[in-house]
């Protein structure tokens, strides 16, 4: 039988998303004209010491950086179709995939959100993986990620999920945190994490595997092994490589605003209807992020990061893969309408229970949400 998981319970370090949506379904005070908010300063000194607490300064360094390589990275372009070898090209697909799952499979739903347990080796491997993303270290990345579903589409969020995709994807990883965001960043438990001696090695030693593994390996390995040329190393194997997996892994906490549907704009406001499919998948997965199979980019229940869990899973090392059924969802909003209980807590409550009648291997038969 599957076990229980402490997912189901209430998690202070993973946001409380009833709260999140009950604030955020709170009207404007400064939009309506009509009401004062208690929570807002109405003095002047007041005000002017809220704005220096919540105002955010930009990041020199990080938006000389990141200006640079979007110029080297769109450059690696024109080189990947001109100066670059078939193996260098695979070498760097690689590279770029296994960054891609170190953020997806790793830091978001492994070590951020806990839906599901990994061995020693898999955690390993996990670690190396998110490395070659360029993310920063695993703790950084979770404590920040865990922030943002705490004070999800509130101004506190780092990630602006109260804002447009433009600031979610591009301002928020380029400007600092402000006052209030540092000091609630501190407050988020990270207990768990702390006792993961992999996750605190690589924090530890990140620059070090930093300069090894995301540096110089991409960079020395087509020159020194199937001696391709200085450009296709430069610019193809590192910048454009780079690029790709810095965005991909931006995109984790600003896909909301590309995927989800929102009740205050219709699918034909915008022409983007004709190229990605929005669905309530976003908002479920800020509602119960413990489900493994909440995908990152709109989908739910397929996608490579969900098949590589289910490998994982089928091959050994990893375990207690956590999701919601249809039935137990059923359940749980009935308990709410009869009990008048928070909607969240009684779908964690069905959760739990239906946990512990499915079989190890459900993930074998695809058991999912529809």
């Amino acid at each position: 039988m599957a076990d229980h998981n402490e997912n189901f319970a209430p998690n202070p370090a993973l946001g409380d998303a009833s709260a999140h949506s009950k604030q955020s379904q709170q009207p404007s005070a400064s939009i309506a004209g009509t009401k004062e908010d208690p929570t807002q300063p109405t003095g002047s000194a007041s005000v002017s010491s809220f704005s220096r607490d919540t105002k955010r300064e930009a990041s020199w360094p990080s938006v000389l950086f990141y200006i640079h390589l979007n110029i080297l990275g769109v450059y690696g372009i024109f080189v990947l179709f001109s100066h670059t070898s078939v193996i260098t090209c695979i070498f760097t697909f690689l590279l770029t995939l296994c960054g891609i799952l170190g953020v997806t499979a790793g830091a978001h739903r492994l070590w951020a959100h806990r839906t599901y347990e990994a061995t020693p080796l898999l955690r390993f491997t996990l670690m190396i993986f998110q490395t070659l993303a360029g993310q920063g270290s695993i703790y950084d990345w979770v404590r920040l990620h865990r922030l943002h579903h705490e004070k999800y589409r509130t101004v506190d969020d780092p990630y602006y999920s109260d804002k447009d995709f433009l600031h979610a994807q591009v301002f928020a990883n380029i400007r600092k945190l402000s006052p209030k965001q540092e000091t609630l960043l501190a407050k988020v438990d990270m207990s768990d994490l702390e006792s993961d001696r992999i996750v605190m090695f690589q924090r530890r030693f990140y620059w070090l595997l930093y300069l090894v593994l995301f540096v110089l390996l991409p960079i020395n390995a087509p020159l020194e092994y199937w001696g391709d040329t200085v450009q296709a190393a430069i610019f193809v194997a590192f910048s454009l490589r780079y690029l790709i997996v810095l965005n991909v892994a931006w995109l984790i906490n600003s896909s909301h605003l590309v995927w989800g549907l929102d009740k205050s704009h219709k699918q034909s406001d915008s022409n983007m209807v004709f190229l990605v499919t929005k669905s309530y998948w976003p908002q479920y997965h800020y509602l119960l992020p413990f489900d493994y199979q909440s995908g990152e980019f709109g989908n739910y229940g397929a996608g490579c990061t969900t098949a590589f869990i289910r490998i994982c899973a089928a091959t050994g090392q990893a375990a207690k893969l956590q999701t919601m059924t249809t039935e137990a969802v059923k359940r749980g909003l009935t308990m709410a309408v009869d009990s008048g209980k928070p909607i969240v807590e009684c779908l964690k409550q069905a959760g739990a229970e239906d946990m512990c009648n499915l079989t190890r291997e459900h993930y074998l038969q695809n058991e999912r949400l529809h």
